[in-house]
């Protein structure tokens, strides 16, 4: 057993649990229409972008995709601002014109996410190699889904961050779907970690459900970066516990099961949060009422999070241009 300090540990709990809490506490407001746009929901995979984001510095940068609420959050993004974005309002982190899937907060190193299938990958690229000019040992992450694996931009990342050593990491979250398909009928070698090993990168597969199995591996992996023994590349196998997009998998109006539930079923046995919780408090000098203190503060701090939400205001239509440009 490593040692770790009671202080990290705690901290890991408490950001995967307000990943999860602010997750579900979005599924009622998605469902009765108060959200109206596309929301990807994080919960289930909530270890992979804290065991990740727990390994870097807050001047580190983190670009995501169309999952992105977890790394936003995990990388220290404001709760009130996430939440009113999801909402659509002006003092959201993207001022209401980004929603969900353009969840952005620069001062904690969240550069931003977007849902073109691997559209920030040659983002994190080129920070990367801003940070290998300018010689600040900054590390850049790219997180995306075993889908952007597919995308040709991947690829010629990947030799070009090899070629010239940068300092980025590349997170794989292979929750096992491309939208609904499932990775056997896309895939003919589910092994995605080896896709870095013909550019002569650093790759592993890691369980992304255990969350100190992933910061143990990118910790080593964000140190080879700063110490320009970089690129690495981390398959994290994981499982969203909800639908591609929304709360469940109801295709075009029809409630379709694409995923057998046998499967759904041994995935919650994986549960990340309970899996640690039970880890921490029968290795570690931690206890239920601390733990327990942890929800409640959390579940405070989403209900008012979510009451700024609503009583925010939507952006002013006479401003539809402003932002679109820096100034």
């Amino acid at each position: 057993m490593k040692n770790y300090s009671k202080v990290f540990l705690l901290q890991l709990y408490r950001t995967m649990l307000q990943i999860r809490l602010s997750e579900e506490s979005l599924v009622k407001p998605i469902l009765n229409g108060e959200v109206r746009c596309p929301v990807h929901l994080y919960t289930g995979q909530e270890a992979v972008a804290t065991g990740v984001c727990a390994a870097l510095a807050k001047s580190d940068y983190v670009f995501g995709n169309h999952r992105s609420h977890g790394h936003y959050l995990a990388k220290g993004g404001d709760l009130n601002a996430l939440f009113a974005e999801i909402f659509g309002k002006h003092t959201g982190c993207a001022r209401g014109r980004g929603g969900s899937m353009h969840v952005i907060d620069p001062e904690n190193g969240m550069m931003g996410a977007a849902p073109i299938v691997g559209g920030t990958i040659s983002m994190a690229l080129g920070s990367a190699l801003a940070s290998k000019i300018r010689k600040d040992k900054r590390v850049a992450v790219s997180f995306f889904g075993d889908g952007a694996t597919g995308e040709g931009v991947l690829y010629e990342s990947l030799n070009f961050a090899s070629l010239n050593r940068l300092p980025i990491l590349f997170i794989c979250e292979n929750n096992l779907y491309a939208t609904h398909m499932p990775i056997r009928e896309c895939r003919v070698n589910d092994n995605i970690f080896d896709i870095g090993t013909p550019f002569g990168i650093s790759s592993f597969k890691v369980d992304g459900n255990d969350v100190l199995s992933v910061y143990d591996v990118s910790n080593k992996a964000v140190a080879a970066c700063r110490n320009s023994e970089g690129p690495a590349f981390i398959e994290c196998l994981t499982y969203r516990m909800r639908g591609h997009v929304g709360p469940d998998d109801n295709i075009q109006g029809t409630r379709t099961d694409i995923r057998p539930q046998d499967e759904v079923r041994q995935w919650q046995e994986k549960d990340p949060i309970v899996i640690f919780r039970s880890y921490i408090l029968k290795e570690f000098a931690i206890s239920v009422s601390e733990l327990d203190q942890i929800k409640t503060d959390i579940e405070y701090e989403v209900k008012e999070a979510l009451a700024f939400a609503h009583d925010s205001p939507y952006p002013n239509p006479s401003e539809l241009n402003r932002y679109v440009y820096k100034q």
